[in-house]
């Protein structure tokens, strides 16, 4: 059952506001009417209406004053003044004030009512850009910055994933943030407030890792002087996000899927199993594919990870994102370092854009950190970029798709007869190539949303068509 409009007259007349409840009864919304200026805060600051028609004169307030009540607690309704005809001047400095419009003493029943739902209109409209604003047009999430449209899809996967317990899979280049995604999986989620155990499996030494993924008991191995808990017995209840999963030993990764499907461990050296209750994450920077094919990964490993999978961007497919990190890092590393910038010069921001950025996000935060260490000022300068990006050659543009060349002879009649998907899957891979890799432009070029040539392509990776 859809919820009718609420409407307040806040009117001191009785003939008044007799007059305009009668003009507005009908079965569209629910009226009430009140007669002061405070009966009228009682209502707006307890259970707002959607729309309040609001004479200014009342007995016991200025109107105005309950009109900047509204503003300045940002009550969410549309408030349309009444005002007498020689106090339209008064009419217009309510609207600066926030009311939606002004309605001058006498006015007609259809006037009145074009009115309300012009409001009413417009208030649903304003709910709609809000709820746009918050869960499409977003500019982070929880600590993962960016606005752009390859954020956005990251941003809704990591919304979804979240109250979930499936395990997800994480892939992309070093230093595009796959560590802040699993953080975000794990806060926006029912785990928030147990631990978040973080593990890389790159960095610790073969003949360890098993014990700090497990732990270990008292004379396990030299060295095991005490028992010891490892991030598994850590993350209980919470997660456990395992970053380069690639790396793990072969033969330690069947004892892995044992955990995954048991909730069952048992430590180096004991004899006993423990349980633990956690959320898996992973992440891995290589193609987890290619080394389930060459034997590297175990394949029932794999899919038993790979249930949930988000794929962070290189930042030279953020298209404005630089800029908008460039800045956060800029205002964070100067108040660490007592430093007066607070801009980037036009000629910075050019460079930056420009820029193809290897190392992604990391990259450019250790520029930024270097450039505030090493200088001080208002404005970052051309000059105060280390020589990499001052060298490096510009980002290559995306070049224009070329008009057609004069038709060649039909080839034979074999040769064309392909399946539609595999020359629609050329041309986007062509044009993509032409942009040096950058979707959204090469989506621009096509007359296509970046998100269909994000989904087509996955849709391959997958085996699909």
């Amino acid at each position: 059952m859809v919820s009718r409009s609420r409407l307040l007259i806040v009117e001191d007349s009785p003939s008044l506001s007799y007059t305009y409840a009668e003009y507005m009864r009908s079965s569209e919304w629910d009226l009430s009417v009140v007669g002061t200026g405070q009966a009228a805060l009682d209502v707006v600051t307890g259970d707002p209406p959607d729309v309040v028609l609001l004479d200014l004169g009342l007995p016991d307030m200025n109107g105005m004053d309950i009109l900047r009540r509204i503003a300045g607690d940002a009550i969410p309704s549309t408030v349309i003044v009444i005002t007498a005809q020689g106090s339209i001047q008064v009419a217009i400095e309510a609207m600066r004030l926030g009311a939606y419009d002004f309605l001058v003493k006498p006015f007609t029943r259809d006037r009145l009512l074009i009115t309300v739902r012009n409001a009413l209109e417009r208030g649903r409209l304003e709910r709609i850009v809000t709820t746009y604003r918050e869960q499409i047009d977003r500019k982070c999430c929880h600590g993962i910055i960016g606005s752009s449209l390859a954020m956005q899809a990251v941003y809704r996967i990591v919304e979804a994933a979240a109250s979930s317990r499936a395990s997800v899979f994480i892939t992309g280049e070093s230093g595009t943030g796959k560590e802040l995604c699993a953080e975000a999986i794990h806060r926006q989620g029912p785990r928030a407030k147990r631990p978040f155990i973080a593990l890389n499996c790159a960095a610790i030494p073969r003949d360890l890792i098993e014990s700090e993924i497990f732990g270990h008991v008292k004379g396990a191995f030299t060295g095991a002087t005490s028992d010891r808990d490892g991030a598994a017995a850590q993350a209980r209840g919470g997660t456990l996000f395992l970053d380069e999963i690639c790396e793990m030993d072969i033969n330690l990764q069947s004892k892995l899927l044992r955990f995954i499907q048991t909730g069952m461990f048992q430590k180096v050296g004991g004899n006993r199993p423990e349980e633990a209750d956690v959320r898996f994450v992973c992440a891995t920077n290589r193609d987890p594919l290619d080394d389930v094919r060459s034997g590297r990964f175990r394949e029932d490993l794999y899919y038993r990870l790979h249930v949930i999978p988000i794929h962070m961007p290189p930042l030279r497919d953020r298209e404005g994102d630089v800029l908008d990190l460039a800045e956060i890092f800029l205002q964070r590393f100067a108040k660490e370092e007592g430093r007066g910038f607070a801009s980037l010069s036009p000629a910075v921001r050019e460079t930056l854009l420009a820029y193809g950025w290897p190392g992604n996000v990391r990259q450019l935060e250790n520029v930024i950190r270097s450039v505030v260490v090493l200088h001080d000022g208002v404005t970052v300068t051309p000059n105060m970029l280390p020589p990499l990006l001052d060298r490096a050659p510009p980002r290559p543009r995306c070049a224009a798709l070329a008009p057609p060349s004069p038709p060649d002879p039909p080839p034979p009649v074999a040769d064309v007869l392909r399946p539609l998907w595999v020359q629609e899957k050329e041309i986007i891979e062509a044009a993509i190539g032409q942009c040096d890799g950058n979707i959204p432009r090469a989506a621009a070029h096509l007359g296509v949303s970046p998100s269909t040539l994000y989904r087509k392509r996955q849709g391959w990776e997958n085996g699909g068509v």
